[in-house]
């Protein structure tokens, strides 16, 4: 559990693996593109789509083992399981958002975020 000054704190200070695991989905992204339609990429070939892979799920694994949940890669969308005048929520962090400022009860989900 997290306080929304604890969410906050640990966004900002792995806000660089996250936005290098940013950097790495596109190069991916593109690579994969590249080679499906037959052409040389400036990000390699299929040994490279296996590294890019791995330095992925290692910034996915050091999320997950802060406590962080990842509900989605494209765009990044983090949640932080804290509780707001005791209930239960989820501080939201959506990618392109500065900080958390967003947050859900659990049963409601992203339709259901609100501002902190």
């Amino acid at each position: 559990m997290f306080t929304l000054a604890e969410a906050r704190q640990l966004i900002a200070t792995l806000r660089p693996r996250i936005d290098e695991l940013i950097t790495l989905r596109a190069d991916l992204a593109e690579l994969k593109a590249d080679l499906a339609d037959g052409l040389e990429s400036p990000f390699g070939g299929v040994a490279e789509i296996k590294a890019l892979d791995a330095r992925i799920y290692a910034t996915v694994e050091l999320l997950e083992q802060n406590g962080i949940q990842i509900k989605n890669l494209a765009p990044v969308l983090l949640d932080f399981p804290g509780e707001q005048d005791g209930r239960p929520v989820l501080w939201c962090w959506l990618e392109g958002d500065s900080s958390i400022d967003w947050y859900h009860r659990l049963e409601c989900g992203f339709p259901g975020r609100r501002p902190c």
